[in-house]
């Protein structure tokens, strides 16, 4: 259903979508405007249009009512992501509708169920259809552009130049099954409980990437802190809300997040099984999964739940130098800093296809709006006059593109 809206409205300004439905209810939209120079390399704008689940009764308003009230858009989807599909539908019908092409051809992307992995969405697409984008080099997505109001009422605009890898494992456990009463030295319960016990406890090393060193020594000098690169961790207390996020950039991470093992309290079960959600830093894949397989040990198992790439680019070029200069075009005191997601988007499908990606949705925030707490989170909602900020962003970004 939000594919075929999608595609309704780019229809109704004269622009043809296609609809692919990859696997039942799983639709993702594909369109291209034609820019002004078709021998320029293309530019990928991305937006998924599938949401994480909401309960209605832990919310203050209806989390699928789209309700507008106390200055914002109330919902699920509100920040993640579909106030960037917003933003990016408004600011394309706008400029079909005055006939304003952009400098290079810019194709647009909706897709399915990024909140699952991408699956039947981005990756279905560059897997089965990598013509629909052909000749685009660059990619801007999600997680990127949001400000965080620094001393001197001014705003840091943070644009997602790096993400970590995902890699949610199952772990088995087997053993004997029995009586709960009798002695069972190869209980499967204990093997995967010490197993998740192990890996919930360890805590990786700090490795400074690039993008996440790079967003530390901006975000110190504008809080006027002092960046010890021996001790990162130091400064985080200083940045507020984000401390959370960036936090888990320092580091590989490891969560347990399910335990599943026996029927009754006198049975030992012949398996247990676990699973922990953990997130690998780019170029460090390999130190993750070797430390992870120590600590399981030889006698529990592990296999994937979802596993995908790492992803980073270099904070420079023409395409940040555009992003920059529509920020401080709306906003003067804008501080635009690379950092690196803890989480994943679709830019880990287009990455496949040689694209540098960029996560870039501006919006300008008040000080008090915990932004990074919204994601996933109750009562998510988006400024009104945010969204408004983030089309005129965007559109002078398509200009100098």
């Amino acid at each position: 259903m939000a594919a075929e809206y999608v595609a309704e409205k780019l229809e109704e300004v004269g622009l043809e979508a296609r609809i692919f439905e990859s696997h039942p209810g799983r639709a993702s939209l594909v369109a291209r405007i034609e820019g002004e120079d078709p021998g320029r390399d293309a530019l990928l704008l991305h937006g998924h249009l599938d949401v994480v689940p909401a309960r209605k009764e832990d919310w203050t308003r209806d989390p699928f009512g789209g309700e507008i009230a106390d200055g914002c858009v109330w919902g699920r989807g509100a920040v993640d992501m579909k106030d960037m599909d917003a933003m990016i539908l408004a600011v394309a019908r706008q400029r079909l509708r005055e006939g304003r092409r952009p400098p290079r051809d810019v194709v647009l992307a909706f897709l399915a169920d990024e909140e699952a992995g991408g699956k039947w969405g981005a990756h279905w697409l560059v897997r089965e259809h990598p013509e629909l984008f052909e000749g685009c080099t660059e990619a801007v997505g999600e997680v990127g552009g949001f400000s965080l109001t620094v001393p001197g009422d001014r705003r840091m605009y943070l644009i997602e130049t790096a993400e970590k890898g995902i890699a949610w494992m199952n772990l088995t456990a087997k053993g004997t099954a029995g009586h709960g009463s009798m002695v069972h030295p190869d209980n499967a319960v204990t093997a995967v409980a010490a197993a998740v016990a192990r890996l919930g406890a360890h805590e990786f090393p700090v490795r400074l990437t690039k993008s996440v060193r790079a967003f530390l020594e901006r975000a110190c000098m504008a809080y006027g802190v002092e960046f010890d690169p021996e001790h990162p961790e130091k400064c985080l207390a200083e940045i507020g809300p984000l401390a959370r996020m960036i936090g888990a950039t320092l580091r590989n991470t490891l969560n347990p997040t399910r335990l599943d093992a026996g029927y009754k309290a006198n049975v030992i079960p012949q398996t247990a099984t676990a699973q922990v959600d953990g997130r690998f830093l780019p170029g460090h894949e390999t130190e993750f999964f070797s430390v992870v397989d120590e600590l399981l040990g030889p006698d529990v198992q592990r296999d994937f739940v979802h596993h995908d790439r790492a992803v980073e680019t270099d904070y420079e070029g023409a395409l940040v130098a555009a992003m920059e200069a529509a920020l401080t075009s709306e906003d003067a005191g804008a501080l635009p800093v690379p950092y690196c997601l803890s989480g994943g988007t679709d830019a880990k499908a287009f990455s496949t296809l040689g694209m540098r990606c960029f996560g870039f949705a501006p919006l300008k925030l008040p000080p008090e709006l915990d932004f990074s707490g919204m994601f996933h989170g109750v009562d998510e909602r988006v400024p009104v006059d945010g969204l408004r900020f983030g089309v005129r962003v965007l559109d002078k970004f398509l200009d100098r593109s």
